[in-house]
């Protein structure tokens, strides 16, 4: 495979640093690097997200007759590298990357041309109603159930986990529906207001001190059978395919490389008294490096995939895999390079309570939390034993 750009597309990337340069404030680099949650805040993202609406490049994974930009595998290559090398805000995937192209392929007509346009624009904040206490890698077990009335279906149960539930104002969600000998066939795929009357979104505190993640309780709360995603009891299909996008949709590699490189700038830094030089840490990075390297070319070979239509498949579970372990791994090498300063109390209190002037570098402070909110980068999205399990089934055929 060959990373040799022609002239066209090194004149694209120019263009998208120059819009880049034009748009991207320095207070929202700041936000943006500070930022240690999966994603950032709706008042982080929201600027970021208009001007690139405006410029037409929201979604760059959707094809142009729902409003994406019509792309090569080549270009959306250098735009997410481009934005991660210059810190933009990462845009929540719950919309554009997930729920969007379920729509985009199983929705009616009616729900492509109400929601298509409001997550492009960012004025509907979408989260995921998956997990439950009790359902979480063992997801066909769940029990939270609709029963319809009518055009109506009455939800009641409860979902946790639901990252950004309290910024959201829609959730998609797998319900149960009917009671079926094999569980998969009685889920459903609903589009949930999350302003129905019924609805109670409890805070979970991360390990780090920030508020992400929800728990999030239902009481015959209404949801209209218009809002039913394709047929009934055929959720597992869309729930499943959705999960392809999440896990292997988008690309990870240069956000990596970029963390990569804050990384390795600390440890040839005084602060962490060039901890390069230590043979055990320069292996460390050496290793992650490779890995970063072998990631990249799967990635684009998947990206031209995508921009073909097709959806990624279990190639997808690869990929999750690997860009969860190699995320963990540059955190984990993270503190060991810091060493002591990991010990500060400034680096393990909220980063939005810090003041304007911190004590110690703003590269220093998200290194604890970052490694702390990582931990559940290979749980979230399908736990790696699960990713393991589909490799094994769907990819090696065992």
């Amino acid at each position: 495979m060959s990373l040799t750009f022609t002239s066209d597309e090194l004149r694209f990337g120019d263009e998208v640093r120059a819009f880049i340069a034009s748009h991207l404030s320095p207070e929202l680099r700041r936000a943006s690097s500070l930022n240690v949650s999966f994603f950032s805040d709706p008042d982080i993202v929201a600027p970021w997200q208009k001007a690139l609406h405006e410029r037409g490049w929201v979604a760059p994974g959707w094809p142009q007759e729902h409003g994406g930009p019509g792309w090569s595998a080549a270009q959306r290559w250098i735009f997410e590298s481009e934005c991660a090398r210059a810190g933009a805000p990462q845009l929540s995937p719950m919309g554009i990357k997930m729920v969007g192209p379920v729509l985009m392929r199983f929705g009616t007509a009616e729900q492509k041309k109400f929601y298509l346009p409001r997550i492009l624009s960012g004025e509907d904040r979408w989260c995921q109603g998956y997990s439950e206490p009790g359902s979480g890698s063992d997801l066909a077990s769940l029990k939270t159930r609709a029963v319809r009335r009518g055009d109506r279906y009455i939800v009641n149960g409860t979902k946790i986990w639901t990252t950004h539930a309290h910024f959201a104002n829609r959730m998609f969600a797998l319900i149960r529906t009917s009671d079926e000998a094999r569980q998969q066939d009685g889920i459903s795929f609903l589009l949930i207001d999350m302003k129905a009357p019924g609805i109670t979104i409890r805070p979970i505190m991360m390990i780090s001190g920030d508020h992400d993640v929800n728990q999030v309780f239902f009481d015959d709360v209404e949801v209209p059978v218009a809002n039913l995603v394709g047929e009934e009891g055929r959720g597992w299909t869309y729930g499943k395919y959705l999960l392809e996008f999440e896990r292997g949709g988008g690309v990870n590699s240069p956000k990596l490389k970029h963390a990569f490189q804050k990384v390795r700038m600390l440890a040839n830094s005084d602060l962490s008294c060039h901890a390069i030089s230590h043979p055990e840490i320069a292996n460390k990075l050496s290793e992650i490096e490779l890995d970063l390297q072998t990631l990249e070319f799967a990635e684009l070979k998947v990206l031209s995939a995508l921009q073909r239509g097709d959806n990624p498949g279990p190639v997808s579970s690869v990929l999750k895999l690997r860009a969860s372990e190699i995320h963990q791994a540059i955190s984990r090498v993270g503190v060991e390079i810091v060493g002591q300063n990991a010990l500060v109390e400034e680096t393990r209190r909220p980063l939005h309570a810090l003041s304007d002037e911190p004590l110690i570098p703003e590269d220093v402070l998200s290194v604890v939390p970052r490694h702390l909110n990582g931990r559940a980068n290979t749980i979230f999205g399908g736990s790696s034993e699960i990713q393991r399990d589909i490799i094994a089934r769907q990819v090696l055929g065992i």
